[in-house]
C-alpha cells in the first residue's frame, strides 16, 4: 500500500491571531497525505520580559518566539510531526518549554531536546503498516550557547567549515594578485558530526520503512558543496527523501540514486518576523 508524504519548509507562527486561519486553505490537501512535516522555526513561548528589539532588525540569536497558543494552528491545519533545529529555535528554557507545548497538543518534534542524545533522537510516525522515521539537523546556529551539549538543552547540528581559495590565472580570469578579485567559497562538513550523523540515519533506518533527513541549510540561494555532502550522505546512509530549508524560497532539486532531494523547500508559512511583516517570501509543497 502507498504512503504518501507531505513536506513543507519553514513554520513561523509569529503574528498568528487565530490559529484556525493559517492553514485553513491546504487543510484537504494535507488530509490527502499519511504524513505531514514542517520545519517549525519559531519557539512557543512567551518571554517573561517583552523584547526590546530594533524595528529594524529581523533576526539575532534571541531567537523567534511565538505564543504557546498560537502552536494549536499545527494540530488544526494537519501536521503529524514537526523539525526544530534551526537557527531560530533559541535558548535551553525557550527550547524546553516549547517541546512541552508540542508534546501537550500531541506532535512529535526532532532536531531540539534536554540534551544532545534528546535533539538526535528520531521521531517515528506510524500509519497502517508503515514507519515513517524523522531526523533533523542544522548547519545554521549561534555560537552562543545554541548547541545541545550532553548536560545543557539546544540544537542539534552538523558543523560545517569555510575557506576562501584565491582564484589562479587560468583561461583567461584575472590573475590572484589583481585587487578586487572574489574568491573562491569551498566549504565542508566536520568530519565527526557528519560519521555520528550517518550512524543515526542507519540506526533510524534499520527501525522504519520510509526515512526523511531534515536538515537547516543554505545561503544567499546558492547550494554549497557542504549541503550536497550532507544531502548524499544522508541517503548513502539509507534516507529515502532529503528536505532542506533556510533560505525563504525554493532552491534545486537533485535525484540522487533515485531519491529526491529538495535543496530548499522555502517559506511555508512565515508571517512575522519579530516587529516586521514580511510578504513575497514562497516556498514548496513537496508530495512523496
Amino acid at each position: 500500500m502507498e504512503t504518501t508524504v507531505m513536506l513543507t519548509g519553514d513554520v513561523n507562527l509569529m503574528g498568528v491571531e487565530d490559529p484556525a486561519i493559517p492553514f485553513r486553505s491546504v487543510q484537504d490537501t494535507f488530509k490527502k497525505a499519511d504524513v505531514v512535516f514542517c520545519n517549525l522555526e519559531c519557539c512557543l513561548y512567551e518571554p517573561p520580559v517583552p523584547r526590546k528589539m530594533m524595528p529594524d532588525e529581523l533576526s539575532g540569536y534571541e531567537g523567534f518566539y511565538a505564543p504557546p497558543e498560537s502552536g494549536k494552528a499545527l494540530q488544526l491545519g494537519g501536521f503529524h510531526c514537526v523539525g526544530n533545529a534551526n537557527n531560530q529555535n533559541y535558548g535551553p528554557e525557550q527550547i524546553v518549554a516549547s517541546n512541552e507545548c508540542l508534546d501537550q497538543l500531541g506532535i512529535p518534534h526532532v532536531g531540539t531536546g534536554v540534551n544532545q542524545a534528546a535533539a538526535r533522537a528520531p521521531a517515528i510516525v506510524s500509519r497502517d503498516d508503515k514507519r515513517v522515521g524523522f531526523l533533523q539537523r542544522t548547519s545554521q546556529y549561534w555560537p552562543n550557547n545554541h548547541e545541545a551539549l550532553e548536560e545543557r538543552a539546544g540544537v542539534a547540528v552538523i558543523k560545517a567549515n569555510t575557506a576562501y581559495q584565491p582564484v589562479y590565472y587560468k583561461d583567461g580570469t584575472l590573475p590572484p594578485n589583481r585587487p578586487g578579485t572574489p574568491p573562491i567559497i569551498l566549504t565542508w562538513c566536520d568530519l565527526g558530526y557528519l560519521a555520528q550523523f550517518k550512524q543515526d540515519v542507519a540506526a533510524l533506518k534499520s527501525q522504519c520503512d520510509i526515512v526523511v533527513s531534515s536538515h537547516h541549510m543554505g545561503h544567499r540561494g546558492e547550494i554549497l558543496d557542504f549541503q550536497v555532502e550532507i544531502a548524499h550522505a544522508a541517503i548513502d546512509s539509507g534516507a529515502d527523501v532529503v528536505m532542506a530549508h533556510a533560505e525563504h524560497y525554493p532552491l534545486g532539486i537533485e535525484i540522487y540514486k533515485g531519491k529526491p532531494i529538495y535543496y530548499g523547500l522555502g517559506s511555508f508559512c512565515f508571517i512575522k518576523s519579530n516587529k516586521r511583516y514580511l510578504r513575497g517570501w514562497v516556498g514548496l509543497l513537496a508530495r512523496v
